[in-house]
């Protein structure tokens, strides 16, 4: 095989990563696990198919005595024995990777995926930074003569770093002509330039695994991590991951994910935003049932969404393993005083529910948040470190309840559309612009709120769902119509020179993806193409 990179621009530091020993690693990857990979990417667009004619998923009979059986998970490092708070952000540049480490949560949740876009220059940064945070060499100066350093007055949040879901590839780098497996580029260029380093530390390499959809998906990367730490000559479980439960046939796999990944598995995630895209992209052409109301509608109290979260929390510390709560997709903003006082109280409202549910942690998006959500975690647990000893045996999840989307209250309206117009729009035009994250009227958006955005829109064109506020029938037309409305708003807002760089070609692109007749997987493989 041949490894080759692409992309001629320099990039600073970038010899640092990309040595000939880092590459040849995860060329070995490549060459072991991108077919198996491949075989499971065409396996989901099959289930997908059988799921649509049917409109029925269910727990699988196969793996009846995985549920069943009597086993537990390993036990955690002492450095992942308490997750009450993590920060979550991407980990380039490295402003947002001190600002990270240093925001006093337990554990930093540093993302080369959702809140990331994988140009080349952000896939290189963010290793660098790890590798420098690892190091304790860390450090910005901004072009005003600000410094930034690692913090030495308080520990450090541990790294959990989170690589690229299975579907996406890195087109920056070729193995025999094919692009590279993201997923592999992003793990292979971690763990080799910062596994042993962070062993020294105390730590470990430890890693967040978006976007499964199955148990096999989950043993392939138990493959891979068990490859990896005989490559490197780490004792097998060394590594450890929590895998984030954001898809739906994920969901009726719980046991099993955490079965495969046993001897590495830390815990399961509740990503409730990838969880909602997952549910409307698998139930999109299923019928008025499964259209959910306006996002904003969607509470984590829907009794669809209560039975995800118990049977999650249920499900990992029956196995040992931490259950983690989503994100509160609310921020603070310094110059308004009242937004911020209405953040602080929905994030406090959320991280209460998800502490009395059991849930063992939970995610922030912003540092300012970290005090709040660990308060409230404070006063459930006290001096324990988790609550892997709360069970919850009268929690008795079926199919029906996981998929009971017609009892979330809320309705689908004209406003909910435009708003998801203008997200879609104006998220993918920062993303474009090579940033994965942004606030949009005092929310933190990532890929997976554009991804419910588009997705409802696509979904209420197919079902022909009508606007409770205005009485219209959601069509191509009408979407046409106030796509543009609101594209022109953006121009506006934003003004010409970033309208015709970034939000002309996203509002073109979340057109195309709305008003196709055939759906679109992922709104960031058609957007990977636009950005260097």
């Amino acid at each position: 095989m041949a490894i080759t990179v692409t992309d001629p621009r320099p990039i600073n530091r970038a010899e640092e990563i990309l040595t000939p020993k880092a590459l040849a690693f995860v060329e070995e990857l490549h060459k072991r696990f991108a077919g198996t990979r491949n075989e499971l990417l065409a396996a989901r667009a099959a289930k997908r198919q059988r799921v649509a004619e049917t409109g029925k998923l269910d727990f699988l009979p196969e793996t009846q005595a995985v549920r069943d059986g009597d086993w537990k998970v390993a036990p955690a490092p002492a450095a992942l024995q308490d997750r009450r708070v993590e920060m979550t952000g991407p980990a380039s540049p490295a402003k947002m990777a001190i600002n990270a480490l240093n925001s006093g949560a337990k554990v930093w949740l540093a993302d080369l995926e959702d809140a990331s876009t994988p140009t080349w220059g952000n896939v290189i940064d963010a290793i660098l930074n790890l590798r420098d945070a690892a190091q304790g060499t860390l450090s910005y100066t901004s072009d005003e003569g600000k410094e930034y350093r690692l913090r030495t007055d308080a520990p450090l949040a541990v790294v959990v770093a989170r690589p690229r879901g299975w579907h996406m590839q890195e087109k920056h780098l070729l193995i025999d002509g094919e692009p590279a497996v993201g997923a592999l580029v992003d793990f292979g260029l971690h763990f080799y330039h910062v596994a042993k380093q962070l062993v020294l530390n105390g730590h470990g390499p430890y890693y967040y695994l978006p976007k499964m959809e199955s148990h096999l998906e989950a043993r392939l990367w138990n493959d891979v991590f068990v490859f990896a730490q005989d490559f490197l000559g780490l004792h097998q479980g060394t590594i450890r991951a929590t895998v984030l439960i954001e898809t739906i046939p994920a969901a009726f796999e719980m046991d099993e994910i955490l079965y495969e990944l046993r001897d590495h598995a830390s815990g399961l995630n509740a990503g409730r935003w990838d969880y909602l895209f997952s549910l409307i992209k698998y139930f999109r052409d299923a019928g008025e049932e499964f259209v959910l109301p306006d996002r904003a509608s969607v509470a984590m109290t829907a009794p669809f969404m209560r039975a995800y979260t118990e049977l999650l929390v249920k499900t990992c510390h029956k196995r040992g393993a931490f259950a983690m709560g989503g994100m509160a997709a609310v921020i603070p903003n310094r110059r308004h005083p009242e937004v911020t006082e209405a953040a602080f109280a929905k994030v406090r409202a959320d991280k209460t529910r998800e502490a009395n549910d059991g849930f063992d942690g939970s995610w922030v998006a912003h540092p300012d948040l970290v005090p709040t959500c660990r308060e409230v975690f404070d006063s459930v647990l006290g001096s324990k470190p988790n609550q892997l000893d709360k069970q919850r045996p009268e929690v008795n999840v079926t199919a029906d309840q996981l998929l009971d989307v017609s009892s979330a209250e809320g309705q689908v309206t004209e406003a909910g559309l435009r708003l998801n117009l203008y997200v879609a729009v104006a998220y993918t035009a920062v993303w474009l612009s090579g940033n994965g994250a942004v606030a949009i009227h005092n929310l933190m958006e990532d890929a997976a709120t554009a991804e419910i955005s588009r997705s409802q829109v696509w979904q209420q064109i197919r079902n022909k769902s009508v606007l409770a506020d205005t009485g219209n029938t959601v069509t191509k037309e009408l979407v046409e119509r106030i796509l543009g409305e609101e594209t022109e708003r953006l121009r506006t807002e934003f003004g010409d020179e970033a309208f015709r760089r970034y939000y002309q070609p996203a509002s073109e692109l979340i057109g195309d993806i709305c008003l196709s007749d055939d759906y679109t997987d992922f709104l960031t493989t058609p957007a990977y193409e636009l950005v260097g």
